[in-house]
Formats: C-alpha cells, sequence, structure tokens
C-alpha cells in the first residue's frame, strides 16, 4: 500500500518533515503569545470597558471556528501554503490566490508591527532602526533552517509565560487587585464589544503558522488537528488571566489609559521589580512572533511561487537547510522597507482585515468539505465566515478602506494576468 502525503518524508525538491505535535505548538504560541498581550489590552479596554473579556471571548469564539477549519483542511492538504492551497483546491485557482495575497500582505504588515514593537522597547528613539535589525537578524535564523527557528522559538515562549506566570501571581496576591472591576457597567456597547474583539483577535491569529508549516510536519494528518487547538487553548488561558488580572488591579478606565499595561499592572500591585523584566520580555515575545510570522509568510509565499503566481525563483529550495532561502529573503527585505517607513496603528489595522478576509476563505473552504474528508459540524464554518465578516467591519474605517483597496488591486492583478495569458 502507497503512503499518503502525510507520511512521506519529503517530496522530492520539496521541504523536510522534521516538526512534531510540540514544535508546532510552540511555533503557533511564538505567533500568538507575542507582543499583542502586552500592547492590545489597552486599546481593546479602550473600546469595551469593563467588556474587554466579553471581546475576548468573542474573539476566541471567532478564532475557534477558524483554527478548526483551518485543521481539518490541514490535514487534507499537508503541504506548504495554508488557505492558499485549500480556497485553490476547494474553490478555485482565484479564490486560492485571494486567500495567498491576502495572508501575504496582511501577515507582512504584522511583521512591522512586530519589528517596531521590538524596536519601541529595545530603543524606543531609535524604534525604526532596531526594527530593521530585528527583521534582519530573524531572516537569517529562518534561511538557517526551521528546526532552528522552532528551537530559538521554544525558549522565547517559555520566557515568556514565565514573566506572564508572575505577573498574574503578584497581581492576585496584591492587596490592589478588586474582583468588583470585572463587573460589566452601563458604559458597555456592543460595538464596542466588537470593536474589541477585532482588536484581540490580531493576537490570537497566530495559529495559521501551524497550518502554513503543513509540509515540515511529520505525519501532518494527525499532527496539525492537534497542535491547532493546543495552542488555541493555552493562549486564550494566557490571555484571559492577563486580562483579569489587568482589569481587577487598573480597573477598566486605569487600563484604557495605559501606554504599557502589564507594566502599569505590575507597578500598581506593587510588584515594581517585574516592570523592567516585563518590558525585556515584551520585546522577546514580539521578536519571537516576528519569528513565526515570518516563517509562516515565506511558506505561502512558496506556495503561490510554485503556481507562478509569483516570480518561479522564489520556489527554489536550498539543499541544505531545506528553507525556500529566496522566497525568506525577500518576505524579510519587505518587512523591512514597511517597518522603516510605516507606523504600528496603521500596520495593526491594516494587516487584520488582510487575516479576516483568509480565515473568511479558510471558513468556506472547510464548508465544502465531505464527511469522509473530515468536515467539521457545518454550524463551525458558516460561524467562522460570520465572525470574520463582523470584525473586519467592526476595524476603523481607514483600516476597511485601505484594507478593501489592497484586496481588489490584488484581484485586478489576477484578472490582468490571466487576460494576458489568454492573448498569447
Amino acid at each position: 500500500m502507497s503512503k499518503g502525503p502525510s507520511q512521506t518524508p519529503s517530496e522530492p525538491g520539496g521541504l523536510q518533515r522534521r516538526l512534531g505535535v510540540t514544535d508546532a505548538v510552540v511555533i503557533g504560541l511564538g505567533s500568538m503569545v507575542g507582543a499583542g498581550i502586552f500592547a492590545s489590552p489597552a486599546p481593546a479596554a479602550r473600546a469595551a470597558g469593563s467588556g474587554l473579556l466579553l471581546g475576548l471571548a468573542l474573539a476566541a469564539a471567532v478564532a475557534y471556528c477558524n483554527a478548526t477549519s483551518s485543521a481539518r483542511l490541514a490535514a487534507q492538504y499537508p503541504t506548504s501554503g495554508g488557505t492558499y492551497v485549500y480556497g485553490r483546491e476547494r474553490l478555485g485557482a482565484f479564490w486560492g490566490y485571494l486567500a495567498g495575497w491576502a495572508f501575504v500582505v496582511g501577515k507582512t504588515a504584522s511583521c512591522a508591527a512586530m519589528a517596531l514593537t521590538v524596536g519601541a522597547y529595545v530603543r524606543p528613539g531609535q524604534a525604526h532602526a532596531v526594527a530593521v535589525g530585528a527583521v534582519v537578524a530573524v531572516t537569517a535564523v529562518n534561511c538557517a533552517g526551521v528546526r532552528k527557528s522552532a528551537s530559538l522559538t521554544r525558549i522565547i515562549v517559555a520566557v515568556v509565560l514565565a514573566v506572564l506566570a508572575a505577573l498574574v501571581v503578584s497581581s492576585s496576591a496584591s492587596g490592589a487587585a478588586d474582583p468588583a472591576r470585572l463587573d460589566i457597567g452601563p458604559d458597555v456597547t456592543f460595538g464596542g464589544v466588537l470593536q474589541a474583539a477585532g482588536l484581540l483577535f490580531f493576537a490570537f491569529a497566530g495559529y495559521a503558522r501551524i497550518a502554513t508549516l503543513g509540509e515540515e510536519v511529520r505525519d501532518p494528518a494527525r499532527t496539525i488537528p492537534r497542535a491547532i487547538p493546543l495552542a488555541l487553548g493555552i493562549a486564550l488561558v494566557v490571555y484571559a488571566a492577563v486580562a483579569v488580572c489587568a482589569l481587577t488591579v487598573l480597573g477598566p478606565s486605569g487600563l484604557a489609559t495605559a501606554e504599557a499595561p502589564l507594566s502599569d499592572t505590575a507597578r500598581v500591585a506593587g510588584a515594581g521589580w517585574l516592570v523592567p523584566v516585563i518590558r525585556a520580555a515584551a520585546a522577546v515575545a514580539a521578536l519571537g512572533s516576528l519569528l513565526a510570522l515570518t516563517l509562516g509568510v515565506s511558506r505561502t509565499t512558496l506556495a503561490m511561487a510554485r503556481d507562478r503566481h509569483l516570480p518561479a525563483a522564489l520556489a527554489t529550495i536550498r539543499p541544505g537547510s531545506h528553507t525556500p532561502y529566496r522566497a525568506e529573503l525577500l518576505v524579510g527585505a519587505v518587512v523591512a522597507l514597511t517597518a522603516a517607513l510605516t507606523d504600528v496603528r496603521g500596520a495593526i489595522g491594516f494587516s487584520s482585515f488582510g487575516v479576516l478576509t483568509y480565515y473568511a476563505l479558510a471558513n468556506v473552504s472547510a464548508r465544502t468539505l465531505s464527511p469522509a474528508e473530515g468536515r467539521p459540524a457545518r454550524v463551525v464554518p458558516v460561524l467562522g465566515l460570520a465572525g470574520c465578516l463582523v470584525l473586519a467591519l467592526a476595524l476603523p474605517l481607514s483600516s476597511v478602506i485601505t484594507g478593501a483597496a489592497v484586496i481588489t488591486a490584488g484581484a485586478a492583478v489576477y484578472g490582468g494576468r490571466r487576460a494576458l495569458t489568454r492573448r498569447r
């Protein structure tokens, strides 16, 4: 009996299957438990006030539907590319291309945002220069091989989780913590909760990195469906614990106005010794997120190059490290340029729109699976699609307009190429 793709160690000229469940979970956590947890609570509290936890629950529910759809699809198509591949196989070439385009442009902006976060914490006055240096360093690590990337991400995740655990323990034991601050106040609005969910979803979106590494995961039909919900569940527990601590110590209004919410939480809780540690952890977390994000973007770039939607040269695999080094170098260059020229707020808003578009197409793709292919419960992709559309439209108007324009431009490029091909 011939082995399917999930048992094949590697394809000729392809990537090697080196990652197990633990490695895949760590890479997903490296993307989720990153700068988002250090930065997103404050703007989310400004949007939802004491309804912050409702926004977190809504973001987690949408993320769960997306994760379930992505896991079932990844088990069927264990190759690099994520929803680019799923959309192409289930919906047609155009929708696959559009998903890949949304992912690449959206996550390139995410990479820039993470790099700028590193710069802001390491050297605020030279944030852009530090951001570019961080991108160069991460690109070098990724080009050296995915095993090295997974090992470094494991260390980063362990450090960040330890610091967050120290914050939760210190805050919970503090006299400054008041559980009454968790009560839902009259200032909470439905629109505010939606906006908070959209902001917090940005921090949840890292589980897609696991699916985009499908060609490098051992036994992907079993590994990916296990790794995605595990990574998402761990991230949700961490986010909820940190959000509860920040709300009970600072209160909704204090959290909303905090420049560095977790550092302020530690300071008010009387754990001043944690403040510099948290600042260092924030920079390390953003670096880990940047590492995992660039890894995923380069793999989708590889898949699109294989199908000639991007230059074929980007599909070249380096024999020694078994990495798509040209795709990684290009992604690194574009991210470095973006980080040098943009600000973190604009990058996050644009990224959110692209990511939500990507997951909307993942849910539509999952809806076409048959029971024999492991189709999730019918309601899961339907709720996931609806959630993605609602959260996307709840973003600031400027992000919606810019994101829609870029997605439309990508569709126009695809149509132009098709028309040119037919004329030939």
